[in-house]
């Protein structure tokens, strides 16, 4: 009978530490959160918080979903990807549209014509040839030439989850006929566009569609064949030219066609989808769109993880040979002339919580990511004149810091509809009100909530249009004169002496009415997740109180809200927007008397109305960019300055981080179709990872060496008792 030796105890000990030190080898892969299979593969790795609720070009029109849909399909036009401001490039058109105007008696206006007599805009937009369509079962055919999968039953699609569940593929040529068929599925009544009424405002024929096809949707459950009918104002001109013709001079058309609503979409893959047994499994448009970018989406799983492969047949593209001042020393223009998309693959993570996220990237996981108010301080430093720089933790890693003043306006806007702020009918009180309005503007000190409540991202707005849009000026000729004055070369926000003194001048002098002796009090109409949080309700109270002014936040939910605003019974309320196209147009337009809310559901949701303005808005919105419009501008924003409609607010900047081994990225709000131009250099990448993710191994060899403690003991009696008993 074979004893326990007291050795084999210790021997186990020391096989457990020798186990320790060849663990130690492959520390790495303890904490990878990809699979194994991915290691050291030219894939750029990042997440996404919320999940895309629409992939169809022609529905889609968020920022979570522009993040994977600029990627995949190509609309005719496209921005420059370094420039800004920012400058229209062809995409899939061979070069920019060709525009020709007309007046009413069919007669060519000349390019400098006054737009008011433009009865007609017909832009008409040649393709580039050769390209192909991504790998798609809608494109396979059977030896006989035939479509494999557009007569699928039940049974064919029993087992069938997902697009890579059909065996075969297959691609054709681009033709300007698929960019007719998607503008045709604009009118389509079971797909809701949200850019339909407008573009039938331009477009008339679309309404006409649409009727048409909602009578035919009555009849035909199921696809619908946009081929058999016609759409007036957008024909086919050839197999590589189509032509679109609008009502009146629309020159900011050409901004729209750099979004997916006017992307190509094949019938083919209408007709693929729409089979019935389909929808049922997420095989959609909606879920797998199709395109010719250089991207294609190969895994969607929208609670999890979306991949995005590169695109076989993609048609090839160059990277930028130039850009703006400073591209060049930032080391943006070292691939000049290189073959684009540099990535193999996109995997997107989605993490619902910031901390999760953050950590990951420190660890090299995640190749870039924003900077939250919950990191702010680790990431970031701010110094004594406001200058941001990179904390020296995040520099000794080699991250780098990118930051960009968004395309957008965070503001307080005031009510005009109401007596207090909007003063009424009569002129003095519009009078009172105006000067109320202008006091509050210089008492919100927003430079001091975008240093608190901010972490100073942000940049005081002076007027709607944000810089680096057409429009804004610089220096002192772009400050707002009633809220800030110029000095040594900066401008510097009025007193508190200032806001009294128009306080007084409105009638309200110590905050109390002048004729009645009652105090003013001022209401901030929001909803709990807004302006009415605690510590920001705190600091506009404390502004008001300074100035002499009882302040109240009236709470409500987002219904009650919108109804508040529909209805126009809100008084002051805090708003943003962010700009579909760098063009003051899509600024400007906000405070244009004919988008009231209230009269016309429109997007003025301060109900302002100022004649001049609004023929001056009429004028400009049509008129080229250069001295002559810029002058029209500079009045509009004048006019809006002195009424003091919007206390205006600030314009937010991004931060994001990105690790040193990640090159070509340029933050740009309105170019999204950025992935194709950034590079990865994986050996760096994977050699970071490893230094950062060596484990930890002396816990468990301190854990072995009690257990051993413990055991040998144990063991050398029960040996000794074993003899004993023998």
């Amino acid at each position: 009978m074979s004893r326990p030796q007291p050795y084999s105890f210790l021997a186990g000990a020391a096989a457990c530490m020798a186990a320790v030190g060849v663990l130690s080898g492959c520390g790495p892969v303890w904490n990878d959160p990809y699979p194994a299979s991915e290691r050291g593969r030219n894939i750029l790795y990042t997440a996404f918080s919320e999940r895309p609720k629409h992939l169809d070009p022609v529905q889609s029109y968020s920022e979570d979903e522009a993040t994977f849909l600029y990627q995949i399909v190509e609309p005719p036009l496209q921005y420059h990807y370094l420039k800004r401001p920012y400058v229209l490039e062809p995409g899939s058109a061979a070069e920019m549209p060709t525009l020709r105007r007309y007046d009413e008696n069919g007669r060519e206006l000349p390019a400098t014509a006054d737009a008011s007599r433009v009865a007609k805009s017909i832009y008409e937009i040649h393709i580039r040839e050769g390209v192909l369509y991504q790998p798609h079962p809608a494109f396979a055919r059977d030896e006989e030439g035939r479509p494999r999968y557009l007569a699928l039953t039940q049974k064919d699609l029993a087992g069938v989850r997902d697009l890579g569940d059909f065996a075969e593929t297959g691609t054709r040529e681009l033709e300007a006929a698929d960019f007719v068929h998607q503008i045709k599925r604009l009118a389509h009544p079971r797909l809701h566009s949200p850019i339909f009424e407008l573009m039938a405002e331009y477009i008339p024929g679309l309404k006409t569609l649409q009727a048409q096809l909602a009578e035919a949707a009555k009849k035909e459950p199921g696809w619908l064949d946009l081929t058999r009918y016609e759409l007036p104002g957008v024909e086919v001109v050839d197999k590589y030219t189509y032509r679109i013709t609008l009502q009146g001079a629309y020159p900011q058309f050409l901004y729209w066609l750099t979004m997916p609503f006017f992307s190509p979409v094949p019938p083919e893959a209408d007709r693929f989808f729409g089979q019935p047994g389909m929808a049922e499994r997420n095989l959609t448009l909606d879920w797998w769109p199709v395109g010719t970018g250089p991207y294609m989406l190969s895994e969607n799983n929208p609670n999890a993880r979306m991949v995005l492969a590169r695109n076989p047949n993609f048609r090839g593209e160059r990277y930028p040979c130039e850009g703006e001042k400073g591209d060049a020393e930032a080391g943006l223009l070292a691939d000049c002339g290189k073959p684009i998309p540099f990535i193999d693959e996109v995997v997107f993570s989605r993490e619902r919580e910031g901390i999760p996220l953050w950590n990951k990237f420190l660890q090299g996981y995640y190749d870039a990511s924003g900077v939250s108010s919950d990191n702010f301080d680790q990431a970031v430093t701010l110094t004594s004149q406001g200058e941001v720089g990179l904390s020296d933790e995040m520099a000794e890693r080699g991250i780098r810091l990118n930051t960009s003043v968004s395309p957008s306006i965070f503001y307080m806007g005031f009510n005009m509809l109401d007596p207090l702020v909007g003063g009424g009918d009569s002129a003095a009180g519009r009078e009172r009100a105006r000067k109320l309005r202008q006091a509050i503007s210089v008492a919100l000190d927003m430079e001091e909530f975008v240093s608190i409540f901010q972490n100073g991202r942000g940049v005081s707005a002076m007027h709607p249009i944000p810089p680096g849009l057409f429009g804004a000026r610089e220096g002192e000729a772009g400050i707002n004169p009633v809220v800030y004055e110029w000095r040594e070369g900066r401008p510097v926000r009025r007193g508190f002496d200032r806001a009294r003194q128009l306080l007084a001048e409105a009638g309200y002098p110590n905050g109390r009415d002048a004729r009645t002796g009652e105090p003013l009090i001022i209401n901030l109409d929001t909803t709990p997740t807004g302006l009415g949080d605690k510590s920001r309700s705190d600091w506009l109270a404390k502004q008001f109180r300074e100035l002499g002014v009882q302040f109240v936040v009236r709470p409500t939910d987002w219904n009650r809200f919108q109804d508040k605003m529909r209805l126009g019974n809100g008084q002051l309320f805090f708003f943003g927007w962010n700009a579909d196209y760098p063009d003051p147009e899509n600024m400007l337009f906000l405070l244009y008397g004919p988008q009231g809310k209230v009269k016309y559901q429109g997007q003025n949701a301060s109900n302002y109305q100022n004649p001049e303005y609004d023929r001056l808005f009429e004028r400009m919105k049509s008129m080229p960019d250069g001295p002559q419009r810029q002058a029209v501008i500079d009045r509009m924003i004048a006019i809006l300055q002195h009424d003091s409609p919007w206390l205006f607010g600030f314009h937010p900047k991004t931060y994001s981080l990105q690790h040193g081994w990640v090159y070509n990225r340029k933050p740009g709000n309105i170019a999204r179709n950025g992935l194709k131009y950034q590079r990865i250099d994986v050996a760096r990448r994977e050699a970071a990872r490893a230094e950062w993710n060596r484990p930890v191994l002396w816990p468990i060899a301190i854990l072995l060496l009690l257990a051993a403690a413990l055991v040998v003991p144990a063991a050398l009696h029960w040996r000794r008792r074993e003899r004993a008993t023998a």
